[in-house]
């Protein structure tokens, strides 16, 4: 299966002639994030057979140049957000791994899905596209890889991603939930967690090939 049968399926369940209307008449009339042609990014970089790891975040960043499509991660050259850093530190204390650009392009490629549970962003103002219709199909997107794949790992960081574990199947696959990485929560759960040895025991216990998180041009 592709990504395309995936969005085939999705399509056919769902009425997104609203969605589209609005981002067409958004992305013509102001900033809206990611640019309109990377909204998809995720899907370009980690084909659906090879997801390994679904990372799950809630909305694009909103500054300029910062979203690329890939939930987290910035473009190169962009000062890594408060969130990603906590992450990075946290990936250091679990894996010894040291990281110091911003983009997660490398991750995206090994199989580790960056998806935002809403796809596009006004300009500045954070979550303002969280009623436009886009959590039908980011369920859906969460629902296929549950019901499609076998062991994949699930982070859920933060209580709107934890939200989405009932559409998870978890006697075939591992959910690691805690806080969120944001300097707001961070230190009340998020760091000690050791998300990223435990993604890769899980996958090597199951017979799958463990992520290298380490940072690659």
């Amino acid at each position: 299966m592709e990504w395309k049968d995936v969005f085939r399926s999705i399509k056919e369940a769902h009425d997104f002639s609203g969605l589209e209307a609005e981002l067409e008449e958004r992305y013509a009339s102001g900033k809206v994030f990611p640019p309109r042609d990377q909204i998809y990014t995720a899907f370009e970089l980690t084909s659906f057979e090879n997801v390994r790891v679904v990372i799950l975040g809630q909305d694009p960043y909103h500054g300029e140049r910062q979203s690329h499509g890939l939930a987290f991660s910035v473009n190169e050259g962009v000062k890594i957000p408060p969130s990603l850093r906590n992450i990075y530190k946290e990936l250091e204390s679990d894996l010894g791994i040291v990281r110091e650009g911003g983009s997660l392009k490398d991750w995206a490629r090994e199989g580790v899905l960056l998806l935002n549970t809403v796809l596009t962003v006004e300009a500045g103002e954070a979550h303002s596209h969280r009623k436009l219709g886009w959590q039908p199909f980011t369920d859906d997107i969460i629902r296929h890889v549950s019901d499609d794949l076998e062991n994949v790992v699930f982070i859920l960081w933060g209580k709107p991603a934890q939200q989405k574990e009932k559409l998870i199947d978890k006697d075939k696959h591992l959910v690691i939930k805690s806080v969120h990485p944001s300097p707001l929560s961070a230190s009340r759960g998020f760091f000690g967690t050791e998300p990223f040895s435990r993604t890769n025991d899980y996958l090597v216990e199951h017979g799958r090939e463990p992520v290298d998180w380490s940072e690659k041009k």
